[in-house]
Order: C-alpha cells, then structure tokens, then sequence
C-alpha cells in the first residue's frame, strides 16, 4: 500500500529538482548585475544573506526592492537586472575562484550586499507542472515578523539554511561542494514551504495550497491522479458544493481542477514512459484513462509529441534528467 504524502512532496517526486549554487556576491555599492535567462530545464535563484537590492521587472512592471533575509526565484527563463538602487554606475567587479565557488567582488565602498547566486535544474519535460503553476517572479521574506509563517518555524529554518550555505560558499570546507548542492535542493522545497504559509500568497499551487478547505483536493489529486476523479467527488472530499469549489480552485489556481488532473496525470505518464518495460496501454491505464487512443491524444496535446516519441528521446537523449554542470 502506497503510504500518502503531502502535495509538495508528491510534486518533487514527480518533477525531481536539484540546486546548483553558482555564485557567491560581495559588493559595495555602486553595484549591478546583469544576468541572462536560465538554460532550458533550469531556474534562477538568489537568496540575500546582507544588504538590499532591486530587481527590474523584465516584462515592463514595477521595480521590485529586495531586503536582507529574501529569497527571489524567477521559474520563467528571463534576463534580468539586480542593482543597488543609486542610479550611479557600478563600480567594477571581478571574479576569483575558490575550492568549491566563484566569489565576485567588486571595490564599492557603500551598503555592503551578500548574496548567493544559483540555479535549480528540473527534469525538462516534466518541469511545465512547476514553472506554469508558479508566478514569474516568487519572493519570500524570512525577515518578515508578520508572516503567518512564524508558527510554524519555516522561517527559522530557512534562514538557518542560507546561513549555513554562506558559511560553505567562504569555507573552502572538504565536501563543501556537495554540501552546496544538497543545501541548495533544500532550499527549493523550504521555499516553496514558507510561500504556501505566507498571507499573500501568489495564484497557482501555492494559493491552492493555502487554502485548507481546498487541501483534500489537491492531496488526492497528487496522492491518486489514477482514480476517475469528478467535480463532484472532490467537492464532497472538501464539503463544498461543485460551483463553490469549481469557482474557488479557479480563483486561486487559475486553472480548473481537471486542468491540474490532466498535468500531474501526464507529468506521471512522462516519467512512466522511461522505463523500458512500460507499455503504451500499461501506462495510460495508471494515470487513469480507459481508452489509450484518449491517452496519447491528451499527452501529444500537453507534451507536443507521441507517447512514442517522447520514450524514444527520453531513453536515447535522456532529455528528463539534465546533467548538472561540472
């Protein structure tokens, strides 16, 4: 008997994340950084550890200001520029090499800025049912007193966490390299973690998941996807009404409740597909589909190609599990 795990867990055994710490940032002000868009299969992230810094909207909006203790992940692949603020120009910076990181430095004498630099590598084919259920832009501030949060901890927790990085990433420790990546994997869950809790929480499955009469919902949706669910089925697990619940899962998700079945359903499929001994027909019957011609026309739709083309590049280009970089 498959023993039931929370929606969070249940999404990273689906779409398996790794953390790559890529760079360690010591400034003074005057300072800028401009950064390029993600790999494909990859996702920005920077975590301030000191100091504060603005982020400038790459899609035209509102500078956001960042201060010290926030943790800024970017899901879509976007350039973009972090700086300090004073409009005058950067002073130079340069880089130096240490046993297990980059450390850039630059000659700045204002407001100092630590900040960790990395990136997560998700499984990219599979990664659609984070990145689309994300907003462009997550912040999370663990310095914020006021965060519901605190209850429960995840915010000690995850400042320690960053704590911690920042002592390996200037250590120059044995086995620091390692740490650095184990610490950073945890920092996504952590993440995503105190995002849920917080009171403004963004649309998507962090709003979803904030919401505790949705909960039943979306736990059987990740625990079971193979079952035939309805509306009507998952409204009774959360004692609504179908129009209540349908309305709300779309306020809070932006999507509908079978929108977000047919994406855990073929992210399963997708996974299902790598192994050798798994048939076409084997595999949609698992992710709850009666007809395989039905089966494979909603995976060509979500994923763009075949059942059949997608085994044969999963199992030939292994396109599921990206190699993080040496």
């Amino acid at each position: 008997m498959t023993t039931p795990e929370d929606w969070l867990s249940r999404l990273l055994a689906l779409v398996p994340v790794r953390g790559r710490l890529d760079i360690y940032c010591a400034y003074g002000s005057p300072w800028r950084i401009d950064q390029a868009g993600a790999a494909v299969g990859e996702m920005a992230y920077h975590a301030l550890v000191a100091g504060s810094a603005v982020l400038e909207d790459p899609t035209g909006g509102p500078p956001l200001h960042l201060s010290a203790g926030d943790i800024l992940l970017l899901p879509q692949r976007v350039d973009h520029i972090l700086h300090d603020g004073s409009g005058a120009p950067a002073a130079p910076a340069h880089t130096r090499t240490a046993a297990n990181l980059l450390i850039s430095e630059n000659e700045g004498t204002g407001e100092r800025l630590d900040m960790l630099c990395g990136h997560f590598v998700l499984a990219r084919a599979q990664e659609r049912l984070l990145r689309d259920y994300l907003p462009p832009r997550l912040v999370v501030r663990t310095a914020d007193a006021g965060a519901s949060a605190t209850i429960s901890g995840t915010q000690d927790v995850l400042t320690s966490l960053v704590s911690l990085m920042r002592h390996e990433a200037v250590s120059d420790g044995l086995g620091g390299r390692a740490m650095l990546d184990a610490l950073s994997t945890a920092l996504f869950t952590l993440t995503l973690r105190l995002a849920s809790e917080a009171h403004d929480r963004p649309v998507g499955l962090l709003a979803l998941a904030g919401h505790s009469r949705l909960a039943p919902a979306l736990s059987a949706l990740f625990n079971e996807p193979g079952r035939p669910w309805t509306l009507p089925k998952l409204a009774r697990l959360c004692n609504m009404s179908r129009a209540t619940m349908a309305r709300q899962f779309q306020e809070r998700l932006g999507q509908s409740a079978s929108e977000l079945l047919t994406d855990i359903r073929m992210t399963l499929a997708a996974s299902e597909l790598r192994k050798p001994s798994a048939s076409t027909g084997g595999v949609a019957e698992t992710v709850g589909y009666q007809s395989e011609a039905a089966f494979q026309r909603a995976f060509k739709q979500r994923m763009g190609v075949t059942p059949a083309q997608w085994r044969r590049g999963a199992q030939s280009a292994e396109l599921a599990v990206p190699s993080l970089p040496s």
